[in-house]
């Protein structure tokens, strides 16, 4: 797009700086979203087509006719427009959309190194520590979240009959549930603010997503796995040896990684259940990898120390009975892990889209 800044009815819109400002005060809209407002207002007077919009806007990001749609209501919203009397966007039904306001060109001339095209990439040039520390801190409160669900369930599971079986039982699931909320809180962070960081990154989101979630799991799988072995050697002079660490957290991470993009691929502004959804299949996926690989998640994990210590409290191995197993094997580790990764990447990204959303300043549907 030329650079420049357009202003119209009291807006002031900045191709260079991205910002689209009422009165001086700046206007909240998304990267895409933006460009689609400097599309139109640059063709001040002509039609716009879907099909452009979907060239030069998504860029070859397969979408509905749904997402343009969303696109140019958020954007009446935000210029306090109205469909059918438009002051702004006027409507050419089946063939695209018309800026109708009268525009006023400033600063027409090119400067001696302008930039190239804005393109979608260049957005990231956009993105603050603000927005990062948002989303990585979403992140690390839908992980806790998550490891409530998943300590009830481990919980539940090592003492099914709390209220029978005493002070004991209700303790055992208290402990669980405390200890996976901390692991919770930890690993989600880390993944949270590792997916958060891609968006400083240019071009190919997908795979910046990918990486910065694996990333932020490696760490966090080998800080946990590093403090825990530690903490065993130190209080009971052994160490369970193959807990979950850097492997089982990298796989999860970029999986979650993956999830995240896949969930702002959805038309329209984030929304919560296509989120936990993107994110909860991608977790699930790769919780049932991780044993079929020989590594551990936190059930797997939770039964190593039990054997460890057989006088410990805590046993699964009514879990396994389920699937007919003695203990926690192979077949309960696949589906457990399956379940903690379907509760901890729903949640971790379901968390994040909703601290997405807040930043774009989308309204909720």
């Amino acid at each position: 797009m030329a650079p420049g800044s357009f202003r119209f009815e009291g807006f002031s819109l900045d191709v260079r700086d991205r910002q689209l400002r009422r009165d001086g005060a700046t206007v909240e809209l998304n990267g895409r979203y933006l460009d689609a407002l400097a599309l139109l207002v640059r063709e001040q007077g002509r039609l716009v087509s879907k099909d452009r919009f979907l060239e030069e806007v998504w860029r070859g990001v397969p979408v509905t006719d749904e997402a343009l749609t969303q696109c140019i209501k958020t954007l009446r919203r935000q210029l306090g427009d109205d469909a059918g009397r438009p002051r702004f966007i006027e409507t050419v039904p089946k063939h695209g959309y018309r800026f109708i306001a009268p525009v006023e060109l400033n600063d027409v001339e090119p400067r001696a190194h302008a930039s190239p095209p804005a393109t979608a990439a260049q957005a990231a040039r956009t993105y603050s520590w603000p927005q990062f520390g948002l989303q990585g801190g979403a992140g690390m409160v839908g992980g806790g979240v998550a490891g409530v669900f998943i300590g009830l369930f481990y919980g539940f599971g090592a003492a099914p009959e709390p209220l029978q079986a005493g002070m004991g039982a209700a303790s055992v699931l208290l402990v669980l549930v405390c200890l996976s909320v901390v692991l919770g809180l930890i690993a989600g962070g880390g993944v949270g603010f590792g997916i958060a960081a891609a968006g400083f990154a240019p071009g190919r989101p997908w795979l910046w997503s990918i990486a910065g979630g694996a990333f932020g799991g490696l760490l966090t799988g080998a800080f946990g796995k590093l403090i825990g072995l530690d903490a065993f050697n130190l209080l009971f002079g052994q160490s369970p040896g193959a807990i979950t660490g850097a492997a089982e957290g990298a796989l999860l991470g970029g999986a979650l990684g993956l999830g995240a993009w896949l969930a702002r691929c959805f038309p329209g502004p984030p929304r919560l259940t296509p989120s936990f959804a993107a994110g909860g299949l991608a977790g699930a996926a790769a919780g049932m990898i991780v044993p079929l690989l020989g590594g551990r998640l936190m059930g797997g994990s939770l039964d190593l120390l039990a054997r460890r210590f057989p006088e410990s409290r805590l046993s699964l191995d009514q879990i396994g009975a389920v699937f007919g197993e003695t203990g926690l094997g192979p077949v309960s580790q696949i589906v457990t892990g399956g379940i903690e990764g379907l509760l901890f990447g729903g949640c971790v990204v379901g968390a994040m889209m909703l601290a997405r959303r807040a930043i774009t300043g989308s309204a909720p549907r």
